[in-house]
């Protein structure tokens, strides 16, 4: 297959740049993940009968790839990253499609594990290719629109199963099967229609771990954690304790991301305007307010429409995320990018391996203070965000770098 040096790449059609491929990727990537994501809950209640413990293992199972992330390296000395994110990303929709065909406990373990392998290796490649092929005057704007790209993608996925659930009387078999396979086809067409893109700056396939990222790493972490007790338990309380049917949760899903269209690239001009610092601790006191309200609505029995207005809420603040990517864009060497991104979602996932198992203990005791504990996570994350200097660059990584200078190591 042809290979473009990325100076070349605006000579070609539109269609076939860099940064087309990312959008498309973007989009292919929910149209499986989403469709997963919306249907697991009643899927694992109605057809596999799961309580808490084995909704928590199950999430536990499904983060373990993330957790080995750190594996890219060792496969990106043999296959180039393009390659790698969209053979994940086929694998990712294959596994999808097969879901509903496994229905017990194990069945649905190992399914989720091979879709979970797909989702976190493309995850971990996708990254490393935002942050090589896009500019970082653009970045935070250009990763706005790519994040509401995704979202249109969720949104369709969401919409016809809205619409079509009851209307068609639509079958897990059937939907996993549309959206998985979507998925793998479209990466299927990126193999074939794009070039391979050679970045400015090679890649180290070495095991990168720098002590001046260490609050970048910090920060992964306690995102990763934090962020468990949204995916596994958020979605699940609105099922278990509300009766939420597929069509209800997906329609609250699909609010999620009609905002996320609009609010995404408003956000990235935000960040562009305000920098990282202002954006991440917008973002966790936020999620210090939704995580609070959340153990209300079990201690204080607060209602349904409270409950569903918080889960939209919190989606809109994870949107922000993308803000630690490009806080890493601007201090790190080029060429440790997709090393790091291999170290970073590896960390990012060392609390989400044991943490939703854990939890799920807990859960069954008092589910309200799965939500306390969020909310200290993310306090912990606001007191991380402060050190953010207003324009991070190498040698400037945190605010104390003035005072004690990093070693570049």
């Amino acid at each position: 297959m042809k290979t473009v040096p990325l100076a070349q790449a605006a000579h070609l059609p539109f269609w076939r740049r860099p940064q087309a491929l990312l959008f498309l990727m973007a989009f292919a990537m929910p149209l499986a993940f989403a469709t997963w994501t919306a249907l697991l809950n009643n899927f694992v209640i109605e057809v596999a009968d799961f309580s808490g413990v084995e909704i928590g293992w199950l999430h536990t199972v499904r983060e373990i790839p993330g957790f080995l992330a750190i594996g890219v390296i060792v496969l990106i000395m043999f296959v180039r990253e393009q390659v790698l994110g969209l053979l994940s990303l086929i694998l990712l929709g294959v596994a999808t499609a097969a879901s509903a065909y496994f229905p017990s406990f194990g069945g649905i373990l190992i399914l989720t594990l091979l879709s979970s392998i797909g989702f976190h290796y493309f995850e971990t490649v996708n990254q490393s290719l935002q942050l090589q092929w896009i500019d970082k005057k653009h970045a935070p704007q250009t990763l706005g629109w790519i994040v509401a790209t995704g979202s249109g993608a969720s949104l369709l996925s969401y919409g016809l199963l809205v619409v079509g659930w009851r209307a068609f009387d639509l079958t897990y078999a059937f939907v996993y099967g549309m959206a998985g396979g979507a998925c793998a086809v479209i990466a299927i067409f990126c193999m074939i229609a794009f070039p391979q893109f050679e970045s400015p700056d090679p890649q180290l396939k070495t095991f990168v771990l720098r002590r001046r990222y260490w609050l970048y790493y910090a920060l992964q972490f306690m995102s990763g954690a934090r962020r468990q007790i949204f995916v596994v338990f958020a979605g699940f309380m609105m099922v278990e304790r509300f009766g939420f049917d597929v069509h209800e949760i997906t329609s609250l899903l699909l609010i999620n991301y009609v905002v996320n269209m609009i609010v995404a690239p408003l956000l990235g001009k935000l960040v562009g305007r305000f920098g990282e610092r202002a954006a991440l601790s917008f973002e966790y006191i936020g999620l210090i307010l939704v995580f609070m309200s959340y153990g209300g609505v079990y201690y204080f029995g607060w209602g349904v429409a409270i409950a569903a207005g918080l889960y939209v809420i919190d989606h809109i603040f994870f949107g922000l995320a993308f803000a630690l990517k490009t806080y890493f864009q601007k201090i790190a060497d080029p060429r440790d990018i997709a090393p790091t991104a291999a170290v970073a979602f590896t960390i990012n996932h060392i609390a989400a391996v044991f943490l939703p198992a854990a939890l799920g203990y807990l859960w069954v005791v008092t589910p309200g203070g799965v939500f306390v504990l969020a909310s200290g996570m993310a306090a912990t994350s606001l007191g991380l965000a402060s050190l953010i200097p207003r324009h991070p660059t190498p040698g400037n990584e945190t605010i104390l770098s003035r005072l004690v200078p990093t070693p570049a190591e």
